[in-house]
């Protein structure tokens, strides 16, 4: 089986095996042969008159010599290593790559006398090798191909690699692939995922120990650059058509093979779909290049010299571009900002190639090394699009600790430009063939565009055996446990248990309360989604329970119907807060505990959904709901428009609603699995949501009459050196007269986490509105400010900032809603609302990334500071892992 190789490097192109000629042949030779006959002794018969046909066909494996060469490329000038360069036997199809260190190894069938090396910027260098030996060590120093610079305009006492930045600048736009209308083309990923810096204790584990022993079986083991031992975990291979439409902005991947090899989950369709191109695209025309969720400063980027040094090092070939090679580094170690190389073409200052890396200074948490490198090719319209692209990611908690090393590669090819589809094409980003999982034997070898080297190809084929053993499955269990919170039931698999974590709670209502929930998985129906739970609490003796079903009848504008029932204990400080309670933390502290200042009540819940996405990125949700409560705290309302003291009254009342909610995420990425779908990627551009609700009186015996309008606007906003901004700008009107559950009740926060969604120093329920509008907002400076000083940039704290600011009010029908005594003169708990003219402020300044995982929040409230049982200062602590 022949195996492809591509070498960009001087335009070589080879391809490995140098067996092809033979089997062919012998293929040619059994077609000829009848069936039935023993091909070896009609062979044989012939022996004679056709020996130098036989010497070809049959001698020619028995003779073979099996020679294996490995070394490395480095610069002749330096001794550094050489990326990427390609080694291959000159006036033949014999060749491979070296990886990212410059290491190689390439094993032939047949001895030859010389190899070649050759990468761009250098000159190539053969070297003489021995036909005898069967295992070689050969190390190419390439010597640099540096030329005479060509005419650069320098200014006196400048910088001259400042005069090739600026032209950088003023080419940008007819440079950039975003000023094309669309563009396509085929791409291939593969990521690798190994332990690396193994500690003692953990190499005692049985896992790590089945692991490592399956890896040395196959041959050596690979090492780090310090010489200890990796142990492959995963890899992936993706096959795909990538499509980009720019104005409107659309993009859409066709998923066409994919492959898991070794530690993968169960499901490996939503892993499939983010390991594609959609989250592997490396743009450095843009200010910002987001890596691994950070934003750090391209070294072409508009304020270059804020943040930037450079230095003109010389002039080289690469492939048919001459280029000035440039030395890029930060001003400062810890920004977030690269070191390394670029080079700029002479004629058009296009951005040809990049050689990156993140300084290990930089202020980031649990990453060791991030090293980008990138070929870049015009395209028919002009513009640049990336060709090969590399990138190793070194992963550690802490210094001592095992690590984690990913590597990815990809390569595109097929480039089309200017020939953009029509727009529903783009409607669904992501599509897989049918049997994308499934590739017949042999395909990826036939169909790699580049040659595994020895160590990849040994690494995919130990992780195909480390998947099925027993201590590796057990591990994956658990780890799916950790994350999910869910357990697979049953040896089908048809049912998962759990969320775990939500199996035993206390509060000072229901006592400990037990509870025991459950999911159908794909393997049920990959068009059905089942949940329940049942709860019991020992202190009130009642038992609760819910249960929702999902059906998918259209994936590609996820049109969806969902119905649901649920009897349980709610808390009237959480009704109508579904955009806040983001924090599964927070809301859980909130159920903990003394819940009684969050009014708890009876909540029976029936509705019925359907949602579909109308157009791209707008999605329509239609739900019918019935509500009844029956709140477990001194409440009443007055059931006649007579508001008296002495008029009926009722405790207990049933909502009966029609919500009409539509949302807008313009640039959002959304996955699915076989039967859930998850937004992923940060907001860069605004989500707009409005909800609507209209009350229906005497609907399966509604009480009330109301409309409810709710609109919101949330992003996330990239300010390059000055950090990133995330804020949440919500309003809504209620222009009826209900019950002050009914109405808005703004989520206070009472428990010592912090939460950015709530007001974090306002008591639970302790103030509710009709109208309203507010602003949630944080500013993270990253390390702005404090990698700057001296003292403290070694610590890699980062300071960042909050504010809360709430406008609202309440009719006075609905203050007078419901009687704030009883009969007899005993105060009821009631709520108060702001006054229209003074907002509610609060905030707060704080550090975040103490001990890599801690945020401390010192909060000030400004305004209602005089109300009593307020804090109008406090500090909240959260954990949170951030890069």
């Amino acid at each position: 089986m022949t195996s492809n190789y591509m070498a960009v490097n001087q335009g070589v192109v080879a391809r490995q095996g140098g067996g092809g000629d033979f089997w062919s042949k012998y293929l040619l030779l059994s077609i000829v042969v009848p069936n039935g006959v023993d091909r070896e002794k009609r062979v044989m018969k012939y022996a004679y008159a056709w020996l130098g046909l036989l010497l070809l066909l049959v001698g020619q494996p028995a003779l073979a010599q099996k020679i294996v060469f490995s070394g490395q490329v480095t610069e002749a000038a330096n001794g550094q290593p050489v990326p990427f360069a390609s080694i291959y036997v000159k006036g033949t199809t014999l060749g491979t790559t070296a990886d990212d260190e410059g290491r190689y190894q390439l094993t032939l069938n047949q001895p030859v006398d010389s190899l070649t090396a050759s990468a761009v910027g250098f000159r190539p260098k053969s070297r003489k090798v021995s036909r005898t030996l069967e295992k070689q060590t050969v190390n190419f120093p390439l010597p640099s191909a540096a030329q005479q610079l060509g005419e650069v305009v320098i200014r006196s006492t400048e910088n001259p690699a400042y005069a090739i930045l600026r032209k950088v600048q003023q080419h940008k736009k007819q440079n950039d692939k975003g000023r094309l209308d669309a563009f396509e083309f085929d791409s291939y990923n593969r990521i690798e995922v190994s332990l690396s810096d193994i500690t003692d204790r953990l190499a005692r584990r049985k896992v790590i120990r089945d692991m490592a022993s399956v890896a040395s079986s196959v041959g050596e083991m690979e090492r780090n650059a310090s010489g200890k031992p990796t142990v492959p975990l995963f890899a992936s291979e993706v096959i795909s058509r990538y499509y980009v439409r720019h104005r409107p902005n659309r993009e859409r991947e066709e998923i066409k093979h994919s492959k898991l090899h070794g530690v993968t989950p169960r499901d490996g369709t939503l892993l499939s779909q983010v390991l594609g191109s959609s989250f592997q695209d490396y743009d450095f025309y843009p200010n910002w290049q987001v890596v691994m969720g950070k934003d750090f400063i391209s070294p072409i980027a508009d304020g270059w010299r804020i943040t930037y040094d450079y230095d003109l090092e010389d002039t080289v070939q690469i492939g048919a571009n001459k280029c000035y090679q440039l030395k890029v580094f930060p001003r400062r170690a810890q920004d977030l900002a690269f070191t390394g190389r670029i080079w700029i073409t002479t004629d058009s200052y296009a951005l040809r190639r990049v050689d990156l890396e993140v300084d290990p200074k930089a202020n980031i948490n649990f990453v060791d090394q991030i090293r980008v490198y990138q070929d870049l090719t015009p395209s028919s319209a002009g513009p640049w699009l990336p060709q090969r692209t590399r990138v190793v990611v070194g992963m550690k908690p802490t210094k001592n600790q095992t690590g984690l090393l990913v590597r990815f590669n990809t390569i595109n090819s097929g480039f089309q430009a200017g020939q953009p589809r029509e727009l529903p094409f783009y409607d669904q980003p992501f599509a897989s063939a049918p049997n994308a999982l499934k590739t017949p034997a042999g395909f990826w070898e036939q169909n790699r565009p580049d040659t595994l080297t020895a160590q990849e190809a040994r690494t995919l084929t130990v992780l195909d055996s480390v998947g099925k053993l027993p201590s590796v499955r057990t591990f994956l269990e658990v780890a799916d446990l950790v994350v999910n919170g869910y357990e697979e039931l049953g040896p089908r698999g048809r049912f998962e248990l759990g969320p775990i974590l939500s199996t035993y709670t206390w509060n000072n209502v229901e006592g400990h309360r037990l509870r025991l929930g459950f999911r159908s998985t794909p393997e049920l129906s990959p068009d059905w989604l089942l949940k329940g739970y049942a709860a019991y609490g020992t202190r009130d003796g009642e038992f609760k329970y819910g249960l929702s079903v999902d059906r998918i009848l259209n994936r590609p504008n996820w049109t969806v119907f969902s119905a649901k029932y649920s009897h349980d204990i709610d808390l009237v400080a959480l009704l109508d807060n579904d955009l806040a309670l983001e924090s599964p933390l927070f809301e859980a502290a909130a159920r903990f505990g003394n819940v009684k200042p969050g009014l708890p009540l009876w909540r029976d819940l029936t509705a019925v959904t359907a949602q579909s996405d109308l157009f791209h990125n707008f999605t329509q949700k239609l739900t019918l709901r019935h509500q009844r409560f029956d709140p477990l705290y001194n409440f009443a309302y007055y059931t006649t428009a007579n508001h008296e003291p002495g008029a009926p009254t009722a405790q207990n009342f049933n909502l009966s609603e029609v919500i009409l909610e539509s949302r807008y995420a313009p640039g959002e990425v959304l996955i699915q699995n076989q039967n859930r779908r998850y937004a992923v990627g940060t907001m860069k551009w605004p989500v707009f949501t409005l909800k609507y609700t209209l009350g229906l009186p005497g609907v399966l015996g509604s009480d009330f009459k109301y409309q409810k309008f709710n609109f919101s606007m949330e992003q996330s906003v990239q300010l390059g050196q000055l950090g990133r901004t995330e804020y949440i700008l919500e309003a809504g009107y209620i222009p009826s007269t209900v019950p002050y559950p009914v109405l808005k009740n703004h989520l206070g926060n009472e428990s010592p986490i912090y939460t950015s969604s709530a007001y974090n120093l306002m008591r639970y329920s302790e103030f509710v509105s009709d109208r309203y509008a507010s602003l949630h907002a944080e500013h993270y400076f990253e390390g702005l400010f404090i990698n700057a000083v001296p003292l403290l940039k070694k610590l890699d704290w980062r300071l960042l900032a909050s504010g809360n600011v709430l406008y609202g009010g309440v009719s006075q029908a609905n203050r007078d809603a419901t009687p704030a005594f009883e009969p007899d003169g005993t105060p009821r708990p009631t709520f108060r609302s702001l006054t229209p003219s003074t907002p509610y402020v609060e905030l707060g300044y704080g550090v975040e990334n103490i001990f890599k995982f801690i945020r401390v929040d010192f909060l000030h409230r400004l305004t209602y500071r005089d109300l009593p049982n307020v804090k109008t200062f406090g500090v909240k602590v959260c954990a949170q892992f951030k890069l």
